[in-house]
């Protein structure tokens, strides 16, 4: 392919993502509840998967204890609602920034350990909490507790939104916390790319590929790697805190569900392409077509989910967008660096202050 055609094929990405995002925001004008509700259930997977493909694909760190920092964003949340009287937005940011303060001693331990005991021990430490949550008698102890009546209903922004689409209250809800979950993910994504791209990300996929080779080249393999742990805790707790406002309830069980926040995530991840960031897109595309044409054939949907995650891994390793780039050759989101382009007498031009070597 050459250069041109490539430019142009970017430029017709980019215009047609720009109509996707627009559309995506002014869906709550024109669509019924129902979609607004599922399309922020995928946001919501979307996230997830974007913030675990972060550690597993780019900093080599296979977390099994994702359901750690949804767990504790939900009950910081439903804490700073119910005890503290905050606003659930506010509360949301809350449970992120509390999310992000588990990570640090969560990391300090499971650092310690590598390749499957780094998995079993951020399984382990998420069961911790689950188990800690569960003595919390304020918020219901085991059995969990609910919002109180209304307090979605009395959320800031929400009249306005409802006096805005002239809608109910609970429709308002949905789309105010629809937009959260939009942002949130156009967020993760472009913050993702960019990092990527920098040198600082360079340094995380160089960790990850050889950490004693980046080391060698002044990269710290354990401050990035703590960083991005960090960094995804946050906003794996940020999207935990969202859901459960949205579901209104929180249990032990519910908030720290290795399958439903770790397991269908991996699932999306490996499935769409794990180190690639369309990747998780893909995956939660299938995974929601999935959900939707065979939710109601029970466990036969579960041992499908299974055999096409195993098929994948089998034929398809990078997923079905890294596939795709393969087999075609085009990249719309390249996160390596070219090489500088060298002069008649085959030496490249000096790199200018800052910018770093291909």
């Amino acid at each position: 392919m050459n250069i041109s055609s490539f430019t142009t094929g970017r430029a017709s990405v980019v215009i047609l993502s720009a109509v996707i995002v627009a559309t995506l925001f002014a869906l709550p004008f024109f669509a019924p509840r129902a979609v607004v509700q599922d399309l922020f259930g995928v946001l919501t997977l979307l996230v997830l998967a974007m913030n675990w493909n972060m550690l597993a694909g780019f900093a080599g760190l296979v977390s099994v204890g994702q359901q750690a920092f949804v767990g504790i964003g939900a009950y910081a949340m439903f804490a700073a609602v119910i005890l503290w009287g905050f606003d659930p937005l506010i509360g949301i940011l809350i449970g992120g920034l509390v999310a992000a303060l588990f990570a640090v001693p969560m990391a300090f331990f499971t650092f310690r350990l590598n390749g499957a005991y780094f998995a079993i021990g951020t399984w382990v430490v998420a069961d911790i909490a689950r188990l800690a949550a569960g003595q919390w008698k304020a918020l219901g102890g085991g059995t969990g507790t609910s919002l109180p009546k209304g307090t979605t209903k009395d959320m800031f922004g929400v009249d306005a939104i409802k006096h805005l689409l002239d809608v109910s209250t609970a429709a308002a809800t949905d789309a105010l916390t629809y937009w959260f979950a939009l942002v949130l993910a156009l967020v993760l994504f472009v913050a993702s790319y960019l990092f990527l791209r920098s040198r600082l990300g360079l340094g995380l996929q160089a960790t990850r590929d050889n950490a004693n080779a980046a080391r060698s080249v002044g990269v710290d393999p354990v401050r990035i790697k703590a960083a991005i742990f960090i960094l995804s805790a946050l906003g794996t707790g940020l999207c935990g805190a969202l859901m459960f406002l949205q579901i209104t309830r929180v249990t032990p069980d519910a908030a720290f569900s290795v399958i439903d926040w770790t397991a269908f995530v991996i699932f999306v991840v490996v499935i769409g392409g794990i180190g690639t960031l369309p990747g998780p897109i893909v995956g939660v595309a299938v995974f929601y077509c999935l959900q939707r044409v065979m939710a109601d054939y029970g466990t036969v949907y579960l041992i499908i989910l299974g055999l096409l995650g195993i098929g994948i891994m089998l034929f398809a390793r990078r997923g079905l967008w890294g596939t795709f780039v393969d087999r075609t050759g085009l990249d719309l989101l390249p996160l390596r660096h070219l090489a500088p382009a060298r002069n008649a007498a085959g030496e490249a031009p000096p790199l200018p202050v800052g910018q770093p070597a291909a």
